[in-house]
């Protein structure tokens, strides 16, 4: 069923393998003739508009049969759910069309088409999931759940298939996204074991290092980890089959994604983490008998092991949403070790494991008719009305919050994630609103902006012309949207003010007709103990600080300085000096930069903030003034722009060497103050090709020294090469970029 040159190496014998499996786990489902037409549509398609393989080299037919058999196998959707994840690529490609589709194999299958298509459309446009974008995907989803569910499969299967991948960035995002959006979507939907191999897989390709170190740790603690399980379940196996009960059990090891999220929110190593696993207590009960005998079971334990009455999780009574039912305890095991106790039925052990497709066979509906209940009520938990849904991570955060509706004085109906304030409302309403919210009526009732909102509260927002956001205002908001808004506010307001106190230190600087020299000013605001530059020109704005005690300070250390720097290049630097004829950054041509779909001559800047130089990995930040910043990916103000501002970030790479193009790179020197070697690392510096000393400054106390250097370099290659031979100087300790 395909064509020579279109499948390479043993795709062909894979292609045969897959196909068989999905017969074997659909064939009930099947209509008379779907897999003949089906086969006749793709043979013809492969031969007149061949699918094109992905980013990853994926052959496009094999990975859409490997993402239906999860589907069918892993989730439990049938037909029209396994024909539109294999049709959908050619008719995207022109093959054929929806409509055909349609008339051939029903409206069910189209319709699953059409929503794949869309999603399509939205990542072609896009390299990353961004607002407007995002909130189309969600759209998109409302028209038909199986869209939602064949992505999440689509992805597991991707994150199976490119552990060899060469295209590292490709993987990179593609985990970054099954992490923050389909993991929490799987969750949502009760698909656990596909949500921690998303984790887990997500946590592989994007902390590479962490997740084997993790991986390697719990191989070296199982034969320890195994004999605490199997002394621990023994006298509870004894006295389960004491009392008649029909069970198994078994010893569950977290994730390793979970481990991580435990040693972060810990901060300790993973020897300090100690519920590294979970007992599982699984019973073979009648439906009549379940709750009775996993409460018998609980009393069994907690009667051999002393429990914690805060860490008891009761899903037997009031099972989840998703169907998950189960009866979690915590007790103090031997060797004072808590441990978690999992107490289910294999009814609810397989509800667990496969979510929905157990949730309906066990409720004895056979088909994907039966799935109309259940997605209806999954629906209305993925919808989000509002219109500027500003990144993946308010979706994760928000994801799992129960809901609150609110009225307004005329009656209009607003939802709100749970434990929302009045200050969270007024910004929900409009921007401008909560910039000048006081207060608010509620139910009649005068009440402060921190007043936590119930369902059902009639709300009128009191506003004042004189109101402005304050810092302790984020304490109050609980919704990313208020707190976004507030931030944003603090950010221009100290920014006008910045402007402001910067206007007045250059005035002054021009009046006493004193030069303005950079790296002085930023030692002397570091020495006067503030950490955060906008705090320096906050203080001049509020009067905190006398620009004139601070001008009189600047040249005081400016005498300081002068006259330690004599006495150090008198002790370890007294023949130093500054190479004449250093590279004239005025003739050098540009290095060529492409930044986002290939575009190059785009208007850019190196951001200070890092310098980035030829040969570091980098990325493009849009600015307010419609500008493009350039730094790099390791760059300390990275991942607080990926996170408030992922719109304006655009791709960039390096793509040609211009001959002569020198960039300043600032490296901080630390060591013993040992004669001659500063002599010896300017020396080393002048001896290396393409490489000019700009400028030195070295302070020096209690024996030890720490200085910063100034070289002119072409590219990340000589960088590296200079770093490593200075590392050779006899007394240096310590050497880095800034």
């Amino acid at each position: 069923m395909g064509t020579d040159n279109f499948f390479v190496g043993e795709e062909k014998k894979q292609l045969f393998s897959l196909y068989r499996k999905l017969l074997q786990l659909s064939g009930d489902t099947l209509q008379k003739g779907d897999c003949r037409k089906l086969k006749a549509r793709l043979v013809g398609a492969m031969q007149t508009h061949p699918a094109p393989r992905d980013v990853f080299g994926l052959n496009p037919v094999i990975k859409d049969m490997q993402t239906a058999i999860i589907v069918a196998e892993e989730i439990g959707m049938r037909r029209a759910s396994i024909l539109g994840i294999m049709l959908h690529d050619m008719v995207r490609n022109g093959a054929f069309t929806a409509e055909e589709v349609e008339a051939e194999f029903g409206e069910d299958v189209a319709g699953i088409i059409r929503g794949l298509i869309r999603v399509h459309e939205l990542y072609k446009k896009s390299p990353s999931i961004e607002s407007e974008n995002f909130r189309k995907l969600l759209l998109s989803f409302a028209e038909d759940m199986r869209v939602i569910l064949i992505m999440i499969a689509d992805r597991v299967n991707v994150m199976r298939q490119i552990k060899d991948a060469s295209d590292d960035e490709a993987r990179r995002r593609v985990a970054t996204e099954a992490a923050y959006l389909y993991a929490p979507l799987a969750h949502k939907l009760g698909l656990y074991k596909l949500k921690s191999e998303l984790e887990d897989l997500s946590l592989k390709y994007t902390e590479h290092d962490v997740y084997y170190h993790i991986k390697e740790k719990l191989n070296q603690t199982k034969a320890a980890r195994d004999q605490y399980i199997a002394r621990f379940i023994e006298p509870i196996r004894q006295k389960l089959e004491e009392a008649g009960l029909h069970f198994h059990i078994k010893g569950r090891t977290k994730s390793i994604h979970s481990i991580y999220q435990k040693m972060k929110k810990q901060k300790c190593p993973f020897e300090g983490v100690y519920d590294l696993f979970a007992i599982r207590v699984i019973l073979d009960s009648p439906l009549e008998k379940e709750k009775q005998e996993c409460w018998q079971v609980y009393s069994i334990v907690t009667d051999m092991y002393q429990p914690n009455p805060k860490r008891l999780r009761d899903w037997l009574s009031v099972p989840k949403s998703n169907g998950y039912e189960s009866l979690h305890i915590t007790v103090m095991g031997p060797e004072g070790r808590w441990v978690e106790v999992q107490i289910r039925t294999e009814r609810m052990d397989d509800i667990a494991e496969r979510g929905l497709a157990a949730h309906w066979r066990y409720k004895g509906i056979k088909g994907e008719n039966g799935l109309d209940e259940w997605l209806n009520s999954v629906r209305e938990a993925l919808e989000n009305s509002e219109s500027d849904m500003e990144a993946m991570d308010r979706f994760k955060l928000e994801l799992y919050e129960d809901e609150v509706f609110v009225f307004t004085p005329k009656g209009d109906l607003f939802k709100l994630p749970k434990g929302a304030t009045v200050l969270d409302f007024a910004f929900h309403i409009h921007t401008a609103l909560g910039s000048r919210c006081t207060g608010a009526r509620v139910n009649g009732k005068n009440v402060p902006l921190r007043h936590r909102l119930q369902s059902g509260d009639q709300v009128e927002v009191m506003t004042s012309a004189t109101q402005t956001p304050k810092q302790d205002w984020l304490t109050i908001v609980t919704t990313s949207k208020a707190r976004t808004k507030i931030r944003q506010a603090l950010k221009e307001m100290a920014a006008r003010q910045t402007d402001f106190a910067k206007e007045m230190l250059e005035r002054k600087f021009r009046n006493r007709k004193m030069e303005y020299d950079e790296s002085t000013m930023m030692r002397l605001i570091k020495r006067l103990g503030y950490k955060v530059i906008t705090d320096f020109y906050q203080a001049i704005a509020d009067g905190a600080l006398d620009i004139n005690s601070l001008l009189d300070k600047y040249v005081e250390m400016q005498k300081k300085e002068a006259e330690a720097h004599e006495n150090i290049t008198y002790r370890s630097a007294e023949n130093y000096s500054l190479p004449a004829g250093g590279t004239d950054e005025g003739t050098a041509r540009e290095d060529v930069l492409v930044i986002d779909q290939n575009l190059k001559g785009l208007d850019y800047k190196l951001a200070r903030c890092c310098n980035p130089i030829y040969g570091d990995d980098v990325f493009g930040f849009v600015s307010v003034t419609g500008g493009i910043k350039i730094h790099r990916t390791d760059c300390p103000n990275a991942p607080g722009l990926r996170q408030r501002f992922g719109y304006r970030i655009v791709r960039a790479r390096w793509a040609g060497k211009a001959v002569g193009r020198q960039y300043p790179i600032t490296l901080r020197v630390v060591g013993h103050d040992d004669i001659g070697i500063v002599t010896n690392i300017s020396s080393i510096i002048n001896k290396e090709d393409g490489i000019s000393l700009r400028s030195i400054s070295i302070d020096s106390h209690d024996g030890l020294f720490g200085g910063n250097l100034t070289v002119m370099v072409e590219d990340t290659g000589r960088l590296e090469a200079l770093i490593k031979k200075l590392r050779t100087v006899k007394g240096v300790k310590q050497i880095s970029r800034n």
